[in-house]
């Protein structure tokens, strides 16, 4: 009595313990984004450097705002000074004594410089929109690889739910091989055959198992996130986009894919920095302004002491006659960069287009593919019922159950295939167009 007692007790504590237990985490795609954006390394990156280029990008960094100081100098020096006046006279001494103070604000403009400092100020504004944009590619090059694991791990998840569905089958098979072999109907053979089968399906959902498992520490990875954390399941349902069209693709190009528009930006950095270097053709002006405080003292002179003070302005005014044409080699090759930064946009025009076309035919495919990957899957699973049936009464040998068995399981994962691929191919259209959900 006392040991019946303790079984029922150990069955009742772990009972509770079982229903106790709390059923994986879903970890939504939006959620696996939301993760990315606020936690990955690169985008973290990314966005710092943006935040550098928005504190460059000012009219002081620009040379456009004048400069403001407070200015002091001291000098003191002891000399052997000798001094022969206009009567004849002659004054010696040793190591006199002279020193000077000076102290007072400096102000400085700079009035014109053939409007190079416009040009730069401009120049700091795209450099913020670059940064901008190198943000953006890099949050959709993130973006997209979470979508590729994501999506992986729900292929992965299906089957690895097919191939567990095909061990309990194949237990199944086993089962009816061993009454019939019990009762005279079958031999020993099909019953070795059966257990052979269930190794082989057990064998693959181990195999499974492990590349589920690294699939999950892969998004992890992506995400930036705990490699430990393991306790989660992702969404099964697959929506995938049918009504993208080429047509609507290609006009989006110019204006929203990043690559596209940072080579743009490019090219306007490279006609900025020519109108900076052609600005050195034209005069500069600065102001120059103050108020200053003065003092000297010396041991020996006409004057021992003196002080000062007052305001003082000017104007420092500068033109280059020559320089051994540097300035015109500086030109040329500034002109040969901008022809280039044309010919990269137009080389970048051509490659994404030829991108997008390919990945468009792809798209198109994997469409026609997921819909008869779809109707490939029911009729095995149909086959696959009729199959069992007749096996149970005995209508059909060992060999077209296994085969239907296998058909069954390869459809599955040929439609899960087609619906990832279709996806993917769908996100690769977004990617090049700059207009991935995020």
């Amino acid at each position: 009595m006392k040991q019946s007692a303790s079984i029922i007790v150990l069955f009742f504590w772990g009972s509770l313990s079982l229903f106790a237990q709390e059923p994986p985490k879903l970890l939504s795609l939006e959620e696996a984004i939301s993760q990315t954006l606020d936690h990955n390394f690169d985008i973290k990156l990314a966005s710092n450097d943006l935040r550098i280029s928005e504190a460059n990008a000012t009219r002081g960094n620009a040379g456009m705002l004048p400069n403001l100081a407070l200015v002091a100098n001291t000098n003191d020096n002891f000399t052997n000074t000798t001094q022969t006046q206009s009567d004849g006279s002659v004054r010696d001494l040793d190591n006199s004594k002279n020193n000077s103070l000076s102290y007072g604000a400096a102000f400085n403009w700079t009035l014109f410089d053939g409007f190079k400092m416009f040009a730069k100020y401009d120049e700091l504004q795209q450099n913020k929109a670059q940064s901008q944009k190198e943000l953006q590619i890099k949050v959709l090059e993130k973006v997209n690889e979470i979508y590729t694991v994501y999506y992986d791990l729900v292929q992965q998840q299906k089957l690895f739910t097919a191939l567990d569905t095909a061990v309990v089958i194949s237990k199944q098979r086993l089962d009816i091989a061993e009454n019939r072999y019990q009762i005279g109907k079958a031999s020993k053979l099909e019953v070795l055959n059966a257990k052979v089968d269930l190794n082989t399906d057990i064998t693959n959902l181990t195999k499974q198992k492990e590349y589920y498992y690294n699939t999950k520490v892969r998004l992890n990875r992506a995400i930036s996130r705990d490699a430990f954390d393991l306790d989660f399941v992702v969404a099964s349902d697959v929506a995938i986009n049918w009504d993208l069209q080429l047509v609507d693709l290609l006009l989006q190009l110019d204006a929203q894919n990043p690559d596209l528009q940072l080579a743009m930006i490019n090219a306007d950095i490279a006609q900025l920095q020519y109108k900076q270097l052609r600005a050195d053709r034209y005069p500069t002006l600065l102001l120059n302004s103050g108020y200053t405080f003065s003092e000297s003292e010396s041991s020996l002179g006409f004057v021992s002491k003196s002080s000062g003070r007052g305001w003082n302005y000017g104007f420092t005014a500068r033109l280059n006659l020559f320089d051994g044409r540097r300035q015109a080699q500086k030109e040329k090759i500034a002109r040969i960069e901008m022809d280039n930064a044309q010919i990269v946009i137009e080389r970048q025009r051509q490659y994404i287009e030829t991108e997008l076309m390919m990945a468009f035919q792809t798209y198109s495919t994997n469409l026609e593919l997921v819909t008869l990957e779809g109707k490939n899957e029911e009729i095995a699973k149909e086959n696959l019922q009729i199959t069992m049936d007749k096996f149970e009464i005995g209508t059909i040998s060992t060999i077209e159950f296994r085969t239907a068995q296998l058909n069954y399981v390869n459809a599955v994962v040929r439609n899960n295939n087609a619906q990832y691929q279709a996806k993917l191919s769908e996100v690769i259209l977004k990617v090049l167009i700059g207009q991935l959900d995020i």
